[in-house]
């Protein structure tokens, strides 16, 4: 059972930057697919950033050109590095594995940006 520890949130003011982390409990290189979810107040789950096979990328229209998600396979870890942060992106950020069968949600960090 592979597990999920997300970290990396806290609180920042619009326009500062934030680097969230997802480390495995095991090797990430296998996976089909990886990517950042975020939870706000009132709002429905909603995907951010995820990274597939041959490291393709998507982003939700919102952050494109402010977020940017890598792997680094060596340290199972996948990053979502967020730039330019404004008080909507204030969430729950979770990160999610799937690989066949497998499908692995973290327990979140709390991202909070101050206007």
């Amino acid at each position: 059972q592979v597990q999920l520890v997300e970290s990396g949130g806290g609180l920042v003011q619009a326009g500062g930057s934030l680097r969230l982390s997802c480390a495995a409990s095991a090797s990430i290189f296998s996976a089909d697919y990886m990517g950042w979810y975020r939870l706000a107040p009132g709002k429905q789950r909603e995907l951010v950033a995820g990274i597939g096979r041959g490291s393709k990328t998507n982003y939700a229209d919102s952050v494109k050109g402010r977020f940017t998600i890598s792997r680094d396979n060596s340290k199972n870890t996948v990053y979502l590095q967020m730039n330019d942060l404004k008080p909507e992106d204030t969430a729950v950020y979770y990160c999610r594995l799937v690989n066949g069968a497998v499908n692995i949600w973290g327990r979140g960090t709390q991202v909070t940006v101050s206007s």
